[in-house]
């Protein structure tokens, strides 16, 4: 047995996130002694390697213990896949330390092979293999699907762009995406025709009250409090799709300076909405 020093000292996570895992169930100390000290067994880190090797790949906390609680959790699979995901981080972070080696040589690189997303497109491939019923029950055919996947290699410049911007690099994205894909499959859309209306109705309705007065101060309490509104109706209407941990960061500045947003957003909710909308969106994330 271990005591929760001894496992930080050995593993470098911090007594307090130990502490942490506890108090979420995520790791469960083995023992707990009358005078209330946390005792881990060999079983226990075991646990902790693989939640650490889960952190590695990005997974949340919240989706590491949905991982892991599930009954049907196979741990030697889950090795199998962690190592496969972290051999593709550690090409790609290879790859990008040779193109900056080559920078600071004064070298003009300007391919962007380092950030291509054969990656991302290998995964929708591999759902063709693995899911061809379910894609043919929710798209209506294997060519709709093929089609979907042509416009988005079309578009992946763009794309891997936006998943820099939004998840923090491809290969986040590209698990965000397949499971995102394997729940579109499984249960259909998140939101049915019948829903849109009202879900753009209650929008426009959030958006006129946070941008009801421009001249107050976008960090004000007031303010504040529609913003958290507004933020809390965009994520509640996701339906659990991960939109990616940078995904408000990023609305926050597309809101300030996207000459785009600024002209939709400002001439249906007043001029300087869009920049109000941003700078409020700011303030929240400050305040998290």
């Amino acid at each position: 047995m271990m005591t929760v020093k001894q496992v930080s000292s050995l593993t470098g996570v911090s007594v307090r996130t130990l502490q942490f895992y506890d108090e979420i169930d995520l790791l469960k100390p083995a023992q707990i002694t009358e005078a209330g000290y946390r005792l881990y067994d060999d079983q226990a880190l075991e646990k902790l390697q693989q939640i650490l090797f889960f952190k590695e790949l990005a997974f949340t906390l919240k989706e590491i213990k949905a991982i892991m609680e599930n009954p049907r959790f196979d741990k030697a699979a889950a090795y199998q896949k962690q190592r496969e995901l972290i051999q593709i981080k550690r090409d790609r972070l290879d790859a990008l330390l040779a193109l900056l080696d080559r920078l600071v040589r004064g070298e003009t690189c300007m391919d962007f092979k380092e950030f291509d997303m054969s990656q991302y497109f290998r995964v929708l491939n591999d759902f063709k293999k693995t899911h061809a019923a379910e894609i043919v029950e929710q798209l209506g055919s294997m060519e709709r699907f093929n089609e979907m996947v042509a416009d988005l290699e079309s578009r992946k410049h763009e794309i891997a762009d936006g998943a820099v911007q939004q998840y923090g690099n491809v290969e986040t994205y590209t698990e965000a995406m397949k499971q995102n894909l394997k729940k579109f499959l499984e249960h259909g859309p998140t939101i049915v025709p019948s829903e849109v209306e009202g879900l753009l109705d209650r929008g426009d309705i959030l958006t006129k009250n946070l941008t009801a007065d421009l001249h107050k101060d976008p960090a004000s309490p007031e303010i504040q409090k529609r913003v958290t509104e507004f933020v809390s109706f965009v994520n509640e209407s996701n339906k659990g799709i991960d939109m990616g941990e940078n995904y408000w960061p990023t609305m926050a500045e597309t809101y300030c300076s996207s000459p785009v947003y600024q002209k939709v957003i400002d001439q249906k909710y007043g001029e300087g909405a869009s920049k109000f909308i941003g700078l409020a969106l700011k303030a929240y994330l400050d305040r998290q």
